[in-house]
């Protein structure tokens, strides 16, 4: 009893984040549907402490929301990312507009956004246009998200579950079942399926700059060689650093670290460097993280019209 008072009083004696606000704030980067007993019970705290924690990163502004992050290629759209020299993020949107459709925009020191915009076809076409009409801002680089491992065979059921965890994805299931009158089975094994599925993230949304005493920093590398190799053996020496699992874009791999003083990240993009297969490595420290998810709303609406049970979507 007296620990868990020590641990509850600790959390709630400092505004400013630890490495153990670190912790959790990344396992619920990873999980956000994971539980507060589970978390504590991994980092060797209580629950309880666990949920202070959390509440003092939500009051402080770390934690913005809880959402559920879906790949545009799981409902059969493309999505292609854009390195733009600039950050007036309404041209930026305007310009994108003529493409496709906002997916996620991350301003970041130094001058620099990274945009990703969903497409619905002809990607390579897209890209072509997108060099041709993107006059007005200055693009340093495009490239194509791919993975081989998306699963988009959903029911329209899924569907249905999908759109209540948009709205909160850690709500309880009884919850869910009450909202949409299904059973909490059929909710436990659609939530079962997207956590199989790596083209959904139950996780949350952060603020970069409320983060005191720690800089979360991502790395764009370029592989020249196997990818999954050359994954497996960052994920063997930087995995403590790691703020979220890595991202996977075609020839391309996004780490997404955290560091505790300048020296420490510059330390770590230099290791990165090093590693084999490693082509060049791009730093990046985002100011601002902002998800869009219309397009998501339109597919879902769009979806629920069809007359199959079984929506198997495909990327052209």
């Amino acid at each position: 009893m007296i620990s868990v008072f020590y641990e509850l009083q600790k959390s709630v004696g400092d505004d400013k984040l630890d490495n153990l606000d670190m912790k959790i704030l990344s396992r619920l980067l990873n999980n956000c549907r994971e539980s507060d007993r589970q978390i504590g019970k991994e980092l060797g705290i209580s629950g309880g402490a666990v949920r202070v924690r959390i509440k003092k990163m939500q009051e402080s502004g770390v934690i913005e929301k809880f959402f559920l992050k879906i790949e545009p290629p799981v409902l059969g759209n493309g999505v292609l990312y854009f390195v733009i020299s600039g950050e007036n993020i309404q041209e930026i949107l305007e310009q994108v507009s003529l493409v496709g459709e906002p997916y996620i925009v991350v301003p970041c020191v130094g001058g620099v956004t990274v945009c990703g915009i969903v497409i619905k076809e002809n990607l390579d076409k897209k890209i072509d246009l997108a060099k041709k009409l993107m006059k007005d801002i200055r693009v340093l680089s495009i490239f194509e998200a791919e993975s081989s491992d998306f699963n988009s065979n959903l029911t329209k059921t899924d569907l249905e579950i999908l759109e209540e965890l948009i709205k909160e994805p850690r709500q309880k299931i009884e919850k869910i079942a009450k909202s949409t009158d299904l059973s909490t089975k059929t909710i436990t094994r659609c939530i079962e399926k997207l956590y199989d599925n790596e083209g959904f993230q139950f996780t949350l949304n952060y603020d970069p700059t409320k983060i005191e005493d720690f800089i979360p920093h991502a790395i764009l590398l370029w592989i020249n060689g196997d990818l999954k190799d050359t994954l497996r053996k960052l994920n063997d020496t930087f995995s403590d650093s790691y703020l979220q699992i890595p991202f996977i874009a075609k020839n391309q791999i996004v780490l997404f670290l955290y560091s505790d003083s300048i020296f420490k990240m510059d330390e770590l993009t230099q290791k990165v460097r090093t590693t084999k297969n490693i082509k060049s490595a791009d730093l990046f420290i985002p100011k601002k993280i902002s998800f869009y998810t219309n397009w998501i709303k339109k597919l879902i609406e769009e979806s629920k019209k069809s007359p199959k049970l079984h929506l198997t979507y495909q990327t052209n």
